[in-house]
């Protein structure tokens, strides 16, 4: 069996109003979520609203919140403090040493992988300040997929049509949420664990931009659907997590102190449903699931 962790960026569970692009939005399941109203998804899918604060005070943030999330350890409550943008000194630290990449493979569990493309340009200027999933990547010593690989449909950017590629310059073809669904589902089969991240979300929280909100999670929740239909969810456990609110409430450019949903789909829904409270339970939940699953 396999499990896929789809990850997004900024996506709390708000509540109904004007300033929440779900208000009205047609085919935004399994995404549109409310506070205060039974969640339904497709698939059977489980909802469970996911602490991202995590006994800490102050909005929770990214590089905190996906270094959690990634390695199982509560971040904001070892180091006292959420912290926004990319992982620093002590959290790359405790990438190291846990990594969710790392761990599997302690464990014995493979083969592994990060869907995600990364250009040649991300190699060549190495940026000062990496993410948490790089972070994670490194330390496990695994290969990254790169533009060839997407090319040969071996891979998906994170911005899954291509479009921001091809606006840098890259030779690459436009996606329909359909055909990165047909790349991003052979991947997790052939995988024990596979990562996808997708964080255009917080990006247009911060831009308040309510239209193209609405556009972009119409079309990532058709992604999802179209993935969903394409995997084997009796053999796959598909987990979509967030690590902050943000997109789901447009009156402030901040992140929010809402929850955020975890859904799962498939196998071993139940159990993995039922070990998630916070962030920090979701590398757990994922271990034990494909630990359980060799014996």
């Amino acid at each position: 069996m396999s499990v896929l962790l789809f990850f997004i960026d900024g996506l709390g569970i708000g509540t109904r109003g004007p300033q929440n692009p779900f208000e009205g939005l047609a085919e935004a399941e399994p995404l549109a979520l409310f506070a205060d109203e039974k969640a339904t998804t497709i698939h059977d899918g489980i909802v469970v609203p996911t602490d991202a604060r995590m006994g800490i005070e102050g909005r929770p943030q990214s590089a905190s919140g996906q270094t959690t999330i990634l390695t199982g350890i509560n971040v904001p409550q070892l180091l006292g403090y959420h912290k926004q943008g990319f992982p620093n000194a002590a959290m790359l630290e405790i990438l190291r040493e846990h990594s969710i990449f790392l761990q599997l493979k302690r464990a014995g569990v493979g083969p592994i992988t990060f869907a995600n493309t990364y250009t040649q340009r991300f190699f060549d200027e190495r940026p000062r300040w990496v993410s948490a999933t790089t972070a994670a990547m490194e330390a496990a010593e695994l290969p990254f997929r790169q533009v060839a690989d997407l090319k040969a449909g071996r891979a998906v950017f994170h911005d899954f049509t291509n479009q921001l590629l091809i606006e840098r310059g890259e030779d690459v073809e436009l996606r329909s949420a359909e055909q990165a669904a047909e790349v991003l589902a052979p991947l997790v089969t052939k995988n024990r664990f596979t990562l996808y991240e997708y964080f255009i979300t917080d990006k247009i929280g911060h831009k308040q931009d309510l239209q193209l909100a609405r556009t972009t999670l119409q079309n990532l929740a058709r992604l999802i659907r179209q993935l969903l239909v394409r995997l084997d969810l009796n053999s796959t456990s598909v987990i979509l997590t967030s690590d902050h609110g943000n997109i789901e409430d447009l009156s402030s450019r901040n992140h929010t102190l809402n929850p955020v949903p975890t859904i799962v789909w498939g196998y071993d829904q139940n159990r993995i449903a039922s070990r998630i409270r916070t962030l920090a339970d979701i590398t757990p939940a994922i271990l034990e699931t494909l630990t359980q699953s060799r014996r």
